[in-house]
């Protein structure tokens, strides 16, 4: 039932400037999983379900790492050499046959793969999720200013997809490399022609994406723990950001990760204070969580009604 309200609460700033970081955070977290998803997808044209797998085994392979060298980030420095072989060797015998079929063999090919990766997940580390310890110096809390303080390692976080796109973008755009992928995906039988292995270039595509998908299961791993299934939920995410955003774009893939994960915090946060100006407090408590989980859906749909190519679909050359 509508109950008008009179009046409006005030914000807390504080809380808004949190969330807001949360939100920052998450979308970053978000664009590692999309920009590798984007790199596969987008450029390969091939439609890899397991990407949210290689997640998972970023976070799996570093947790056992951490408690065997006693360091987060060397575990992580090792881990992300590993989480790329696994990648090759997916690309070598599962997405290279599959490259001349349509998208549903490609569906049905990763879902199977998902369905192997985590039974051996299961078998070799066991149902139960694992916890990654933190260093000391990342466990504590930054103070911002006035009452806003962040843990150190959501900080480290931020910079550290900061940095990965900053180098992405560099790949792409300025780099000899760069120049080959994005050739070989306007036109793969060229580039062929030219002396160009395309084979070992797509395949090397393939291996930083499982790198970047791995990198994010390693930077969540210490706040959610490492756990079966846990890529399953942020491979729907990371479709609807390259949606959103273009197919194929990695500008896109950034400004929509940003854009969905403040939505989808923001949203979680701040909802049911909104509807609680014009509804009672049990109806916007119970609508609130329900709408909030949708919101990202709710994006999605406007923005294939309104550019259907995405927010920033890749430039035709």
């Amino acid at each position: 039932m509508f109950v008008p309200k009179s009046g409006i609460p005030p914000l807390d700033t504080t809380l808004l400037f949190v969330q807001t970081l949360n939100g920052v955070q998450l979308g970053l977290l978000l664009f590692l999983v999309a920009s590798g998803l984007t790199l596969v997808f987008g450029i390969l044209d091939f439609v890899n379900l397991a990407h949210g797998s290689l997640y998972m085994l970023g976070a799996f392979i570093c947790a056992s790492l951490t408690f065997l060298v006693g360091n987060f980030l060397l575990a992580v420095l090792i881990a992300l050499p590993i989480t790329g072989v696994l990648g090759y060797l997916i690309e070598r015998f599962v997405a290279r046959p599959l490259y001349a079929r349509d998208h549903l063999d490609h569906v049905l090919g990763t879902f199977g793969l998902i369905l192997v990766l985590d039974t051996s997940v299961h078998l070799i580390w066991g149902p139960a999720g694992i916890a990654v310890p933190l260093p000391a110096w990342l466990e504590g809390q930054v103070g911002l200013f006035g009452d806003v303080v962040v843990p150190s390692f959501r900080l480290l976080i931020i910079a550290a997809g900061l940095a990965a796109a900053a180098g992405l973008f560099w790949l792409v755009n300025y780099t000899r490399l760069g120049m080959l992928i994005r050739a070989g995906a306007s036109n793969r039988t060229m580039v062929s022609a030219l002396g160009i292995d395309i084979q070992s270039l797509f395949a090397l595509v393939f291996a930083l994406g499982a790198m970047l998908a791995g990198l994010a299961g390693m930077l969540i791993a210490p706040i959610t723990e490492a756990s079966i299934g846990m890529g399953n939920n942020i491979i729907i995410t990371a479709f609807v950001v390259i949606i959103v955003g273009g197919i194929g774009s990695m500008k896109g893939a950034f400004f929509a990760a940003l854009l969905i994960g403040l939505i989808d915090t923001l949203g979680r946060a701040f909802l049911d204070d909104f509807f609680k100006l014009f509804m009672s407090s049990d109806a916007a408590e119970n609508s609130a969580p329900a709408l909030s989980a949708m919101l990202i859906y709710i994006l999605m749909a406007v923005v294939l009604s309104v550019r259907p190519q995405g927010l920033f679909p890749p430039k035709v050359r």
